[in-house]
């Protein structure tokens, strides 16, 4: 009798008891907010007041077809303000996913097509934000479980 499947069953039973799936879910939640929200502080002075190099790069580097400049640069700001905000505390946690999964395609087609290994990267840490939702440890759950937390 061949014991090998057995233990590797056991391993796999025990790294998944270890690794909840809330727990991968926080991570991948605090992980990809960390990245848009640090990109977000370096458009901005203050909290929320958007640089003039900022203004420059959307007008020089960032242009977008059908976006104004300005415009795109308020956006960017505010959406890698808020989205990762609300990942961090699993609130709206698809809506915030499916948002930044779009800013992504398009920095990825617009921006940056040739950075596809970070986009891809990101992509791979919201699609089971936006499949899943926030887990147990979000305030989704709280809201749509809240006997049980």
């Amino acid at each position: 009798m061949n014991l090998r499947p057995n233990i590797r069953h056991r391993v796999a039973e025990r790294i998944s008891t270890l690794l909840p799936d809330a727990l991968l879910l926080l991570v991948a939640r605090l992980g990809i907010a960390a990245v848009f929200f640090l990109s977000g502080r370096t458009k901005v002075d203050g909290i929320l007041t958007i640089t003039d190099g900022t203004y420059e790069l959307f007008r020089s580097e960032y242009a977008l077809p059908l976006v104004p400049p300005d415009i795109a640069a308020v956006l960017a700001a505010w959406s890698e303000h808020l989205f990762p905000l609300l990942l961090v505390l699993g609130l709206g946690t698809r809506f915030a996913a499916l948002a930044l999964l779009g800013m992504t395609a398009v920095i990825q087609l617009f921006v940056y097509p040739d950075a596809w290994p970070t986009h891809l990267s990101w992509a791979a840490i919201l699609l089971p934000l936006l499949a899943r939702g926030g887990g147990r440890w979000s305030i989704d759950a709280l809201w749509c479980h809240p006997t049980r937390g």
